[in-house]
Protein backbone atom coordinates (compact mmCIF):
# COMPACT_ATOMS: atom_id res chain seq x y z
CA UNK A 1 0.00 0.00 0.00
CA UNK A 2 1.02 3.21 -0.82
CA UNK A 3 2.29 5.57 2.19
CA UNK A 4 0.35 8.60 3.20
CA UNK A 5 2.19 11.60 3.15
CA UNK A 6 1.62 14.38 5.49
CA UNK A 7 2.34 17.96 4.82
CA UNK A 8 3.24 20.71 7.39
CA UNK A 9 1.09 23.96 7.83
CA UNK A 10 4.25 25.43 6.07
CA UNK A 11 4.16 24.06 2.76
CA UNK A 12 6.49 21.45 3.77
CA UNK A 13 8.18 20.31 0.92
CA UNK A 14 7.79 16.78 0.65
CA UNK A 15 11.17 14.52 -1.19
CA UNK A 16 9.96 12.41 -3.43
CA UNK A 17 10.25 8.86 -4.01
CA UNK A 18 13.37 7.40 -5.62
CA UNK A 19 14.14 5.73 -8.84
CA UNK A 20 12.84 1.51 -9.17
CA UNK A 21 16.85 1.17 -9.91
CA UNK A 22 18.12 3.12 -7.11
CA UNK A 23 14.97 1.71 -4.49
CA UNK A 24 16.32 -1.63 -5.94
CA UNK A 25 19.94 -1.06 -4.93
CA UNK A 26 19.18 1.32 -2.18
CA UNK A 27 22.05 3.63 -3.20
CA UNK A 28 21.46 7.41 -2.67
CA UNK A 29 23.64 10.46 -3.94
CA UNK A 30 23.73 13.94 -3.42
CA UNK A 31 23.09 13.28 0.58
CA UNK A 32 23.23 16.69 2.31
CA UNK A 33 26.08 17.48 4.72
CA UNK A 34 24.73 16.99 8.55
CA UNK A 35 27.81 18.63 10.11
CA UNK A 36 25.93 21.15 12.11
CA UNK A 37 24.15 18.47 13.83
CA UNK A 38 26.93 17.11 15.41
CA UNK A 39 28.91 19.94 16.81
CA UNK A 40 29.28 21.27 20.21
CA UNK A 41 26.94 23.70 21.84
CA UNK A 42 26.58 25.92 24.83
CA UNK A 43 24.24 24.75 27.64
CA UNK A 44 21.04 26.87 28.46
CA UNK A 45 20.62 26.61 31.57
CA UNK A 46 17.51 28.78 32.21
CA UNK A 47 14.08 28.23 30.59
CA UNK A 48 13.69 30.23 27.31
CA UNK A 49 10.12 30.56 25.33
CA UNK A 50 9.25 29.20 22.27
CA UNK A 51 7.67 30.51 19.11
CA UNK A 52 4.48 28.12 18.70
CA UNK A 53 3.67 27.69 14.99
CA UNK A 54 -0.27 26.00 14.59
CA UNK A 55 -2.01 24.47 17.90
CA UNK A 56 -0.72 22.37 20.63
CA UNK A 57 -3.27 20.51 22.68
CA UNK A 58 -3.98 22.52 26.04
CA UNK A 59 -4.05 18.60 27.67
CA UNK A 60 -0.67 18.11 26.85
CA UNK A 61 1.06 19.28 30.26
CA UNK A 62 4.67 17.69 30.62
CA UNK A 63 8.32 17.42 30.28
CA UNK A 64 9.60 15.74 27.14
CA UNK A 65 13.30 15.06 28.18
CA UNK A 66 16.21 14.07 25.77
CA UNK A 67 19.76 13.15 26.00
CA UNK A 68 22.38 12.77 23.35
CA UNK A 69 25.93 14.14 23.22
CA UNK A 70 26.35 17.85 23.10
CA UNK A 71 30.12 18.59 23.49
CA UNK A 72 32.60 16.49 21.10
CA UNK A 73 35.93 18.60 22.27
CA UNK A 74 38.09 19.84 24.91
CA UNK A 75 40.71 22.24 24.22
CA UNK A 76 42.73 20.78 21.63
CA UNK A 77 41.62 16.96 22.19
CA UNK A 78 38.41 15.92 19.95
CA UNK A 79 35.96 12.47 20.51
CA UNK A 80 36.37 10.08 18.15
CA UNK A 81 32.81 8.33 18.10
CA UNK A 82 29.18 9.86 18.26
CA UNK A 83 28.46 7.69 21.49
CA UNK A 84 31.67 9.67 22.93
CA UNK A 85 30.46 13.28 23.36
CA UNK A 86 29.39 14.20 26.69
CA UNK A 87 25.71 13.88 27.68
CA UNK A 88 23.56 17.27 27.28
CA UNK A 89 20.22 16.73 29.06
CA UNK A 90 16.98 18.60 27.39
CA UNK A 91 13.68 19.89 28.49
CA UNK A 92 10.60 20.88 26.55
CA UNK A 93 8.18 22.00 29.02
CA UNK A 94 4.87 21.99 27.87
CA UNK A 95 2.10 23.71 29.60
CA UNK A 96 -1.36 24.94 28.65
CA UNK A 97 -0.09 24.78 24.47
CA UNK A 98 3.08 26.99 25.42
CA UNK A 99 6.84 25.81 25.56
CA UNK A 100 9.90 26.28 27.29
CA UNK A 101 13.21 25.12 26.67
CA UNK A 102 16.46 24.32 28.92
CA UNK A 103 19.76 21.95 28.32
CA UNK A 104 22.44 21.45 31.11
CA UNK A 105 25.54 19.44 30.61
CA UNK A 106 25.53 16.55 32.86
CA UNK A 107 27.91 16.96 35.99
CA UNK A 108 29.22 13.80 35.73
CA UNK A 109 32.78 13.16 36.70
CA UNK A 110 33.96 12.72 33.30
CA UNK A 111 32.65 16.06 32.02
CA UNK A 112 33.86 17.88 35.22
CA UNK A 113 37.33 16.04 35.21
CA UNK A 114 37.54 16.94 31.53
CA UNK A 115 36.68 20.69 31.81
CA UNK A 116 39.37 21.15 34.39
CA UNK A 117 41.90 20.31 32.73
CA UNK A 118 40.64 21.21 29.22
CA UNK A 119 41.66 18.04 27.23
CA UNK A 120 39.96 14.57 27.32
CA UNK A 121 40.82 12.98 30.70
CA UNK A 122 38.31 9.86 30.76
CA UNK A 123 38.30 7.09 28.10
CA UNK A 124 34.94 6.70 25.98
CA UNK A 125 33.31 4.17 23.96
CA UNK A 126 35.73 4.85 20.85
CA UNK A 127 38.20 7.51 22.28
CA UNK A 128 41.61 6.50 24.15
CA UNK A 129 42.33 9.04 27.16
CA UNK A 130 46.20 9.94 26.51
CA UNK A 131 48.53 9.64 29.35
CA UNK A 132 48.26 13.21 31.39
CA UNK A 133 51.68 15.23 30.07
CA UNK A 134 52.06 16.55 33.32
CA UNK A 135 53.42 13.21 34.41
CA UNK A 136 56.61 12.35 33.68
CA UNK A 137 57.59 9.29 31.04
CA UNK A 138 57.84 6.55 33.85
CA UNK A 139 54.14 7.50 35.01
CA UNK A 140 52.83 8.00 31.31
CA UNK A 141 54.53 4.69 30.11
CA UNK A 142 52.96 2.72 33.48
CA UNK A 143 49.76 4.28 32.99
CA UNK A 144 49.03 2.51 29.90
CA UNK A 145 49.19 -1.15 31.82
CA UNK A 146 45.98 0.42 34.23
CA UNK A 147 42.49 -0.77 33.47
CA UNK A 148 40.09 1.44 31.68
CA UNK A 149 37.39 2.86 34.06
CA UNK A 150 34.04 3.33 33.35
CA UNK A 151 32.78 6.57 32.21
CA UNK A 152 29.71 7.63 34.00
CA UNK A 153 28.84 9.92 30.77
CA UNK A 154 25.47 9.36 30.74
CA UNK A 155 24.26 9.95 27.35
CA UNK A 156 21.78 7.49 25.47
CA UNK A 157 18.59 7.94 28.05
CA UNK A 158 16.13 9.02 30.31
CA UNK A 159 15.26 6.06 32.59
CA UNK A 160 13.05 5.35 35.65
CA UNK A 161 12.95 3.14 38.61
CA UNK A 162 11.02 3.93 41.46
CA UNK A 163 9.27 6.57 40.34
CA UNK A 164 12.74 8.61 40.29
CA UNK A 165 14.41 9.46 36.48
CA UNK A 166 18.01 8.55 35.86
CA UNK A 167 20.26 9.38 32.84
CA UNK A 168 21.80 5.91 31.78
CA UNK A 169 24.67 4.63 29.58
CA UNK A 170 25.84 0.81 29.05
CA UNK A 171 28.13 1.16 31.99
CA UNK A 172 27.56 0.76 35.38
CA UNK A 173 27.46 4.18 36.43
CA UNK A 174 24.36 6.48 36.49
CA UNK A 175 23.06 9.60 37.82
CA UNK A 176 19.66 10.41 39.09
CA UNK A 177 18.69 14.15 37.73
CA UNK A 178 15.85 16.56 38.61
CA UNK A 179 13.41 16.24 35.70
CA UNK A 180 12.26 19.87 36.42
CA UNK A 181 16.23 21.35 37.00
CA UNK A 182 17.67 19.16 35.01
CA UNK A 183 20.63 18.54 37.88
CA UNK A 184 22.31 15.86 38.96
CA UNK A 185 21.28 14.58 42.30
CA UNK A 186 22.95 11.37 43.21
CA UNK A 187 25.51 9.02 41.16
CA UNK A 188 24.04 5.65 41.25
CA UNK A 189 26.25 2.51 40.71
CA UNK A 190 24.85 -0.73 40.04
CA UNK A 191 27.43 -2.93 41.34
CA UNK A 192 27.16 -1.74 44.45
CA UNK A 193 23.63 -3.43 44.25
CA UNK A 194 24.32 -6.42 42.29
CA UNK A 195 26.92 -8.33 40.36
CA UNK A 196 26.86 -6.48 37.12
CA UNK A 197 29.60 -4.51 35.50
CA UNK A 198 27.03 -2.38 33.36
CA UNK A 199 23.90 -2.29 32.27
CA UNK A 200 21.24 -1.20 29.22
CA UNK A 201 19.95 2.29 28.17
CA UNK A 202 16.69 0.58 27.57
CA UNK A 203 15.25 -1.33 30.59
CA UNK A 204 11.62 -2.73 31.07
CA UNK A 205 8.68 -2.04 33.37
CA UNK A 206 5.65 -4.10 34.37
CA UNK A 207 2.65 -2.28 35.29
CA UNK A 208 3.02 -3.09 39.15
CA UNK A 209 6.01 -0.70 38.78
CA UNK A 210 9.26 -3.58 38.88
CA UNK A 211 11.92 -2.62 36.55
CA UNK A 212 13.58 -5.23 34.45
CA UNK A 213 17.52 -4.81 32.83
CA UNK A 214 20.47 -6.59 32.06
CA UNK A 215 24.11 -6.53 32.39
CA UNK A 216 27.16 -8.80 31.77
CA UNK A 217 29.81 -9.36 34.48
CA UNK A 218 33.29 -11.02 34.19
CA UNK A 219 35.03 -13.19 36.33
CA UNK A 220 37.79 -15.55 35.94
CA UNK A 221 35.46 -18.20 34.14
CA UNK A 222 34.24 -15.53 31.75
CA UNK A 223 31.48 -13.67 30.89
CA UNK A 224 27.70 -13.98 32.08
CA UNK A 225 24.80 -12.46 30.70
CA UNK A 226 22.45 -11.28 33.62
CA UNK A 227 18.56 -10.23 33.81
CA UNK A 228 18.64 -7.89 36.84
CA UNK A 229 14.87 -6.78 38.34
CA UNK A 230 14.14 -3.94 40.62
CA UNK A 231 11.30 -3.74 43.16
CA UNK A 232 8.85 -0.68 42.37
CA UNK A 233 8.95 0.02 46.07
CA UNK A 234 11.32 2.31 48.10
CA UNK A 235 12.61 1.82 51.21
CA UNK A 236 12.70 5.54 52.06
CA UNK A 237 13.68 8.65 49.88
CA UNK A 238 16.92 8.45 49.45
CA UNK A 239 16.68 4.61 47.77
CA UNK A 240 18.00 4.04 44.31
CA UNK A 241 18.57 0.55 43.54
CA UNK A 242 17.72 -1.04 46.84
CA UNK A 243 16.55 -4.48 46.59
CA UNK A 244 17.42 -5.08 43.05
CA UNK A 245 18.43 -8.75 42.65
CA UNK A 246 19.88 -11.01 39.66
CA UNK A 247 16.75 -12.94 38.02
CA UNK A 248 19.20 -15.62 35.78
CA UNK A 249 22.27 -15.91 34.16
CA UNK A 250 22.78 -17.17 31.03
CA UNK A 251 26.20 -18.46 29.85
CA UNK A 252 27.05 -16.96 26.69
CA UNK A 253 28.20 -19.53 23.65
CA UNK A 254 31.57 -18.11 23.83
CA UNK A 255 33.08 -16.65 27.12
CA UNK A 256 36.00 -14.99 25.98
CA UNK A 257 33.58 -13.28 22.85
CA UNK A 258 30.21 -12.45 24.35
CA UNK A 259 27.98 -10.90 22.37
CA UNK A 260 27.42 -6.98 22.28
CA UNK A 261 23.37 -6.20 23.23
CA UNK A 262 22.07 -2.34 23.19
CA UNK A 263 19.05 -3.74 24.42
CA UNK A 264 16.72 -6.65 24.93
CA UNK A 265 12.62 -7.45 25.14
CA UNK A 266 9.48 -8.46 27.56
CA UNK A 267 6.81 -10.33 27.11
CA UNK A 268 4.12 -10.75 29.93
CA UNK A 269 5.71 -13.79 31.59
CA UNK A 270 8.99 -13.71 29.46
CA UNK A 271 12.62 -11.94 29.30
CA UNK A 272 13.92 -11.98 25.94
CA UNK A 273 17.01 -11.87 25.78
CA UNK A 274 18.70 -11.72 21.60
CA UNK A 275 22.08 -12.86 21.58
CA UNK A 276 23.36 -11.60 18.46
CA UNK A 277 26.94 -12.17 16.43
CA UNK A 278 27.87 -8.50 17.66
CA UNK A 279 30.92 -9.82 19.80
CA UNK A 280 33.19 -8.59 21.91
CA UNK A 281 37.07 -9.65 22.27
CA UNK A 282 37.20 -9.56 25.96
CA UNK A 283 40.97 -9.76 25.54
CA UNK A 284 41.49 -6.94 22.97
CA UNK A 285 39.07 -4.67 25.54
CA UNK A 286 41.15 -5.22 28.53
CA UNK A 287 44.09 -4.64 26.45
CA UNK A 288 43.07 -1.45 24.33
CA UNK A 289 45.25 1.44 26.74
CA UNK A 290 48.10 -1.01 26.14
CA UNK A 291 47.30 -1.11 22.59
CA UNK A 292 46.54 2.16 22.35
CA UNK A 293 42.64 2.22 21.05
CA UNK A 294 39.52 2.59 22.03
CA UNK A 295 36.74 -0.05 23.45
CA UNK A 296 35.07 0.32 20.49
CA UNK A 297 38.25 -1.42 18.41
CA UNK A 298 37.53 -5.02 20.37
CA UNK A 299 33.89 -5.11 18.97
CA UNK A 300 33.18 -7.15 15.58
CA UNK A 301 30.89 -8.47 13.35
CA UNK A 302 30.60 -12.80 13.11
CA UNK A 303 28.06 -13.92 10.34
CA UNK A 304 28.92 -17.22 10.54
CA UNK A 305 26.90 -17.42 13.77
CA UNK A 306 23.37 -17.64 14.11
CA UNK A 307 21.34 -15.16 16.63
CA UNK A 308 20.05 -16.94 19.09
CA UNK A 309 16.42 -15.57 21.51
CA UNK A 310 16.77 -17.16 24.98
CA UNK A 311 13.52 -17.05 27.26
CA UNK A 312 13.79 -16.26 30.67
CA UNK A 313 10.39 -17.05 32.93
CA UNK A 314 9.80 -13.71 34.77
CA UNK A 315 8.43 -15.54 37.73
CA UNK A 316 11.16 -18.70 38.14
CA UNK A 317 14.02 -17.19 36.76
CA UNK A 318 15.01 -20.34 35.13
CA UNK A 319 15.55 -19.80 30.86
CA UNK A 320 14.06 -22.19 28.93
CA UNK A 321 16.08 -25.34 27.31
CA UNK A 322 14.92 -24.63 24.14
CA UNK A 323 17.00 -21.79 22.22
CA UNK A 324 15.42 -20.38 19.16
CA UNK A 325 17.70 -19.62 16.03
CA UNK A 326 17.89 -17.62 12.94
CA UNK A 327 20.24 -16.01 10.37
CA UNK A 328 23.31 -13.64 11.78
CA UNK A 329 21.10 -10.56 12.31
CA UNK A 330 21.74 -7.44 14.26
CA UNK A 331 19.48 -5.68 16.66
CA UNK A 332 19.78 -2.51 18.52
CA UNK A 333 16.08 -1.88 19.03
CA UNK A 334 13.24 -3.94 19.99
CA UNK A 335 9.49 -2.32 18.98
CA UNK A 336 7.16 -5.10 20.91
CA UNK A 337 6.80 -8.81 22.39
CA UNK A 338 3.48 -10.43 23.85
CA UNK A 339 2.26 -14.10 24.06
CA UNK A 340 -0.91 -15.17 21.87
CA UNK A 341 -1.79 -18.67 21.38
CA UNK A 342 0.71 -20.30 22.70
CA UNK A 343 3.19 -18.52 20.74
CA UNK A 344 5.75 -15.71 22.00
CA UNK A 345 5.52 -12.87 19.25
CA UNK A 346 8.86 -11.14 19.07
CA UNK A 347 8.99 -7.67 17.18
CA UNK A 348 11.99 -5.80 16.68
CA UNK A 349 14.16 -3.65 13.89
CA UNK A 350 16.62 -5.88 12.29
CA UNK A 351 19.75 -5.27 10.19
CA UNK A 352 21.97 -7.90 8.44
CA UNK A 353 24.86 -7.15 8.87
CA UNK A 354 26.10 -5.47 12.60
CA UNK A 355 28.81 -3.31 11.55
CA UNK A 356 27.32 -0.19 12.49
CA UNK A 357 28.13 0.71 15.54
CA UNK A 358 31.89 1.17 13.43
CA UNK A 359 30.23 3.28 11.29
CA UNK A 360 29.21 6.54 13.21
CA UNK A 361 32.48 8.40 13.77
CA UNK A 362 32.17 11.87 13.67
CA UNK A 363 34.53 12.59 11.20
CA UNK A 364 31.97 10.44 9.23
CA UNK A 365 28.82 12.56 10.58
CA UNK A 366 30.71 15.43 9.36
CA UNK A 367 31.55 14.19 5.67
CA UNK A 368 29.78 15.14 2.68
CA UNK A 369 29.38 15.13 -1.04
CA UNK A 370 30.48 11.58 -2.55
CA UNK A 371 32.69 10.32 1.07
CA UNK A 372 29.65 11.50 3.24
CA UNK A 373 27.57 9.49 0.14
CA UNK A 374 29.85 6.32 0.38
CA UNK A 375 29.22 5.99 3.89
CA UNK A 376 25.82 5.73 3.88
CA UNK A 377 25.67 3.17 1.12
CA UNK A 378 28.07 1.38 2.54
CA UNK A 379 25.65 0.55 5.44
CA UNK A 380 22.69 -2.20 5.88
CA UNK A 381 18.99 -0.56 5.97
CA UNK A 382 17.05 -1.52 9.26
CA UNK A 383 13.75 -2.74 8.93
CA UNK A 384 10.85 -3.97 11.15
CA UNK A 385 11.04 -7.96 11.26
CA UNK A 386 8.56 -10.56 13.57
CA UNK A 387 9.54 -13.49 14.81
CA UNK A 388 7.19 -16.11 16.59
CA UNK A 389 8.69 -18.50 18.82
CA UNK A 390 6.44 -21.67 20.10
CA UNK A 391 6.28 -21.58 23.41
CA UNK A 392 5.99 -25.41 25.38
CA UNK A 393 8.29 -27.07 22.33
CA UNK A 394 8.44 -30.53 23.87
CA UNK A 395 10.33 -34.29 22.58
CA UNK A 396 7.06 -35.07 21.30
CA UNK A 397 6.77 -31.95 19.48
CA UNK A 398 7.35 -32.96 15.73
CA UNK A 399 10.33 -31.63 13.79
CA UNK A 400 10.71 -30.22 10.43
CA UNK A 401 7.52 -28.74 10.06
CA UNK A 402 6.52 -25.55 10.11
CA UNK A 403 5.09 -24.94 14.24
CA UNK A 404 3.67 -21.51 13.54
CA UNK A 405 -0.69 -21.88 13.67
CA UNK A 406 -1.25 -18.02 13.71
CA UNK A 407 -3.26 -17.07 10.70
CA UNK A 408 -1.90 -14.66 8.13
CA UNK A 409 1.43 -14.86 9.92
CA UNK A 410 4.41 -15.82 6.82
CA UNK A 411 6.86 -16.37 9.80
CA UNK A 412 8.25 -19.91 10.18
CA UNK A 413 9.51 -21.91 12.75
CA UNK A 414 10.34 -25.55 12.80
CA UNK A 415 11.96 -27.99 15.37
CA UNK A 416 15.41 -29.19 13.96
CA UNK A 417 17.02 -30.89 16.78
CA UNK A 418 16.87 -31.36 20.73
CA UNK A 419 15.85 -27.98 22.21
CA UNK A 420 16.13 -26.22 19.04
CA UNK A 421 14.17 -24.41 16.65
CA UNK A 422 14.82 -22.71 13.70
CA UNK A 423 13.27 -19.35 12.59
CA UNK A 424 12.25 -17.10 9.93
CA UNK A 425 11.03 -14.14 9.93
CA UNK A 426 8.01 -12.16 8.57
CA UNK A 427 8.51 -8.37 7.04
CA UNK A 428 6.21 -5.71 8.88
CA UNK A 429 6.34 -3.82 6.31
CA UNK A 430 5.46 -3.34 2.48
CA UNK A 431 7.82 -1.84 -0.19
CA UNK A 432 7.35 1.22 0.44
CA UNK A 433 9.57 1.40 3.30
CA UNK A 434 12.32 0.72 0.70
CA UNK A 435 11.90 4.83 -0.03
CA UNK A 436 12.38 6.01 3.25
CA UNK A 437 15.85 3.80 4.09
CA UNK A 438 13.90 1.65 6.34
CA UNK A 439 13.09 2.41 10.49
CA UNK A 440 14.69 2.56 13.95
CA UNK A 441 14.25 4.03 16.74
CA UNK A 442 10.62 2.39 17.38
CA UNK A 443 7.93 3.14 19.72
CA UNK A 444 4.77 2.45 20.64
CA UNK A 445 1.96 3.38 23.18
CA UNK A 446 4.04 1.64 26.02
CA UNK A 447 1.56 2.38 28.75
CA UNK A 448 -0.91 0.42 26.94
CA UNK A 449 0.39 -1.83 24.44
CA UNK A 450 4.07 -3.03 25.79
CA UNK A 451 4.06 -6.79 26.10
CA UNK A 452 0.25 -7.09 24.92
CA UNK A 453 -0.93 -7.43 21.07
CA UNK A 454 -1.02 -4.08 19.29
CA UNK A 455 -1.58 -2.35 16.50
CA UNK A 456 0.87 0.70 15.70
CA UNK A 457 4.36 1.34 16.05
CA UNK A 458 6.37 4.76 15.35
CA UNK A 459 9.65 5.12 14.23
CA UNK A 460 12.30 7.74 12.24
CA UNK A 461 13.09 6.55 8.78
CA UNK A 462 16.68 6.76 7.70
CA UNK A 463 17.57 7.88 4.45
CA UNK A 464 20.26 9.27 5.64
CA UNK A 465 23.13 8.64 9.03
CA UNK A 466 20.50 10.14 11.23
CA UNK A 467 16.22 10.27 10.90
CA UNK A 468 15.07 12.13 7.97
CA UNK A 469 11.43 11.23 8.28
CA UNK A 470 8.62 9.76 10.69
CA UNK A 471 6.65 6.93 10.03
CA UNK A 472 3.57 5.22 11.62
CA UNK A 473 3.16 1.81 10.78
CA UNK A 474 -0.19 -0.07 11.01
CA UNK A 475 0.09 -3.64 11.26
CA UNK A 476 -3.31 -4.62 10.18
CA UNK A 477 -2.47 -3.85 6.47
CA UNK A 478 1.22 -2.47 6.89
CA UNK A 479 0.64 0.45 5.54
CA UNK A 480 2.51 3.76 6.17
CA UNK A 481 2.02 7.18 7.05
CA UNK A 482 5.15 9.30 6.53
CA UNK A 483 5.70 13.46 8.14
CA UNK A 484 8.52 14.53 6.16
CA UNK A 485 9.93 17.84 5.38
CA UNK A 486 13.48 18.59 2.91
CA UNK A 487 16.36 19.18 4.81
CA UNK A 488 15.08 18.67 8.21
CA UNK A 489 16.12 15.62 10.23
CA UNK A 490 13.55 14.52 13.56
CA UNK A 491 14.89 12.69 16.63
CA UNK A 492 13.09 9.54 17.80
CA UNK A 493 9.40 9.79 18.35
CA UNK A 494 7.77 9.96 21.63
CA UNK A 495 4.08 8.84 22.02
CA UNK A 496 1.58 10.76 24.61
CA UNK A 497 -1.61 9.39 24.92
CA UNK A 498 -4.72 11.94 25.19
CA UNK A 499 -6.13 12.11 28.58
CA UNK A 500 -9.82 9.98 27.56
CA UNK A 501 -8.11 8.38 24.88
CA UNK A 502 -9.96 4.83 23.39
CA UNK A 503 -7.86 3.85 20.55
CA UNK A 504 -4.15 2.55 20.45
CA UNK A 505 -3.39 5.78 18.66
CA UNK A 506 -5.32 8.29 20.12
CA UNK A 507 -2.48 10.98 21.53
CA UNK A 508 0.44 12.68 19.87
CA UNK A 509 4.05 12.28 18.39
CA UNK A 510 6.49 14.29 19.75
CA UNK A 511 9.63 14.93 18.19
CA UNK A 512 12.65 17.12 17.93
CA UNK A 513 13.55 18.46 14.56
CA UNK A 514 16.78 19.70 13.12
CA UNK A 515 18.21 20.77 10.43
CA UNK A 516 22.22 22.17 8.89
CA UNK A 517 21.37 24.90 6.88
CA UNK A 518 19.22 27.32 8.87
CA UNK A 519 21.18 28.62 12.35
CA UNK A 520 19.16 27.96 15.26
CA UNK A 521 15.96 26.27 13.26
CA UNK A 522 15.46 23.50 15.83
CA UNK A 523 11.82 23.38 16.61
CA UNK A 524 9.48 20.80 18.64
CA UNK A 525 6.97 19.18 16.55
CA UNK A 526 3.43 17.67 17.41
CA UNK A 527 1.91 15.40 15.46
CA UNK A 528 -1.90 14.25 15.57
CA UNK A 529 -0.43 10.48 16.15
CA UNK A 530 -3.97 9.24 14.31
CA UNK A 531 -3.88 11.21 11.01
CA UNK A 532 0.15 12.05 11.42
CA UNK A 533 -0.92 15.65 10.46
CA UNK A 534 1.08 18.46 12.22
CA UNK A 535 -0.91 20.23 14.82
CA UNK A 536 2.13 22.86 16.03
CA UNK A 537 5.37 23.46 16.20
CA UNK A 538 7.50 25.36 18.93
CA UNK A 539 10.14 26.67 17.34
CA UNK A 540 13.59 26.73 19.76
CA UNK A 541 15.77 29.84 19.15
CA UNK A 542 19.05 27.98 20.30
CA UNK A 543 20.75 24.87 18.08
CA UNK A 544 20.71 21.42 19.28
CA UNK A 545 22.60 18.68 18.32
CA UNK A 546 20.83 15.27 17.28
CA UNK A 547 20.38 13.43 20.21
CA UNK A 548 19.26 9.77 21.28
CA UNK A 549 16.85 8.88 23.28
CA UNK A 550 14.10 10.31 25.59
CA UNK A 551 10.63 10.16 27.39
CA UNK A 552 7.88 12.13 28.55
CA UNK A 553 7.49 12.97 32.09
CA UNK A 554 3.71 14.08 33.00
CA UNK A 555 3.34 16.60 35.61
CA UNK A 556 0.26 17.94 37.01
Amino acid sequence: MAPVKMDSPDDAVLSVGVGEEQRASGVLKGLECIAPLVRSVEETLEPIPTAVQGTIPSWIHGNLLRNGPGKFEFGNTHYNHWFDGMALLHQFKIQEGEVTYRSRFLQSDSYRKNSEKDRIMVSEFGTLALPDPCQNFFQRFLSRFEMIKPTDNASVSFVKYKGDYYVSTETNLMHKVDPETLASIEKVDWSKFVAVNGATAHPHCDPDGTVYNMGNSYGSKGALYNIVRVPPEKEDSTDSLQGATVLCSIMPANKSHPSYYHSFAMSENYVVFIEQPIKMDLLKIVTCKLRGKGLSEGIYWDPKQDTVFHLVDKKTGQASSVRYHTKAISTFHQINAFEEDGFLVLDMCCSEDGQAINNYLIQNLRKSGDALDQVYNEMTRVFPRRFVLPLGVTSDTPSNQNLNTRPDSLATCLKTGKDKVLCQHEDLHGDDLLDYGGLEFPQINYGQNNTRPYRYFYGCGFRHLVGDSLLKMDLKDKSLKVWQQQGFYPSEPVFVPSPDAVDEDQGVILSVVLTPSQDKGTFLLVLDAQTFEELGRANVPVNIPYGFHGTFNPTA
